[in-house]
């Protein structure tokens, strides 16, 4: 399969249009079986990509996601040089002494770790390490800061703010040294508020980054799009991840991760915008998982796009999505109905 590669940023590498994410290997939500993630990453390494962009991190699973990475393409026998695996950073494993791990109870079902986060200049070393040694043989070419959305949202006050704004400027400070080292290709930052992405990177010169939740068919204002415009400008490469809102958009019960409230007016609004979505989607006999991935793929700041599925016969359709285009009167249509915004300049892209 001809594949067009694009340059992540100034990483220096090519990735393919999709990048596949982990979670399930980790057991998302549910046991996945051994052999089920044997046949998943097959699946992968028969799409034709080469390289075949991979997302990890040591949060999935405690770390289970990145030993069952590399377990299963040492059974494939994949040369390194075939695969391009992203390692977000933030979350070390450490014994599990709880009947469930403490780290995100309910989340990851069936793990015989726990995980702590470890933030500051030593402790994203030790993230990196304990990554790179689940990993082994495989190394991450390209690593990141996780969630320090979610690490600075539960400061008291503003002084605690501060001291962990400061942990983690010390750790993209150890990020940094890693690449410079030549250990890595890149560095960067994976979050779902990018208006935390914005603000570090004020003090942080990032390689690439990972939004997730955050520029997708529903959630584009004009301050999102400008800083899309600025990254394209400044060379900083971006994989957009959850363009489907943690599947709410093709009618699941959560939003970002989070269940619906029915008696809510936010999410009574939220409902009610995609009815209107999936009706212009029938319409035009489109999918909701085409119109989403078409429009999380549109700006040209995006490089790839992060898509999960934990079936191997729905990976094709991922990879068949990111290639679609999508008529022009769709798109003419979801703007009359005033669920686009009428000057995205980018439809068709």
């Amino acid at each position: 399969m001809q594949v067009d590669l694009r340059e992540l940023g100034r990483t220096g590498i090519a990735i393919p249009p999709v990048v596949f994410g982990t979670t399930c290997l980790g057991n998302l939500f549910v046991a996945m079986p051994d052999d089920a993630k044997q046949e998943l990453v097959h699946t992968w390494m028969e799409t034709g990509y080469r390289p075949v962009g991979i997302d990890s991190a040591g949060k999935y699973g405690a770390g289970m996601a990145l030993e069952v990475l590399s377990r299963e393409l040492q059974r494939l026998k994949v040369d390194p040089s075939d695969v391009v695996i992203t390692n977000k950073l933030a979350w070390r494993r450490v014994p599990l002494k709880t009947e469930e791990p403490l780290f995100e109870p309910g989340v990851w079902i069936g793990l015989e770790n726990d995980a702590v986060q470890d933030i500051s200049y030593e402790g994203i070393l030790r993230c990196h390490e304990d990554g790179c040694r689940m990993l082994s043989p495989y190394r991450p070419s390209l690593i990141s800061l996780h969630d320090p959305d979610e690490y600075l949202a539960v400061a008291s006050d503003a002084q605690e703010r501060k001291h962990r704004k400061k942990n983690l400027l010390d750790a993209y400070r150890a990020l940094e040294e890693l690449r410079d080292a030549g250990e890595v290709a890149g560095v960067g930052v994976g979050a779902k508020d990018w208006r935390i992405i914005q603000e570090l990177h004020q003090d942080c010169d990032f390689d690439w980054i990972m939004m997730a939740n955050s520029f997708t068919i529903l959630n584009h204002p004009k301050s999102l799009l400008d800083y899309l415009d600025e990254l394209e400008r400044r060379q900083v490469g971006l994989i957009n991840s959850a363009v489907m809102h943690g599947g709410f958009l093709s009618g699941g019960k959560f939003f970002d991760y989070r269940p619906l409230n029915p008696d809510s007016l936010v999410d009574a609004g939220l409902i009610d915008w995609r009815n209107r979505f999936s009706e212009c989607c029938d319409r035009h006999q489109i999918s909701t998982f085409d119109a989403s991935v078409a429009f999380g793929k549109s700006h040209p700041a995006v490089t790839s796009v992060a898509l999960s599925t934990s079936r191997p016969d729905r990976v094709q359709g991922l990879i068949d999505s990111v290639s679609r285009i999508l008529p022009s009167e769709f798109w003419s249509d979801l703007q009359d109905s005033g669920l686009l915004a009428r000057d995205y300049p980018h439809l068709g892209n």
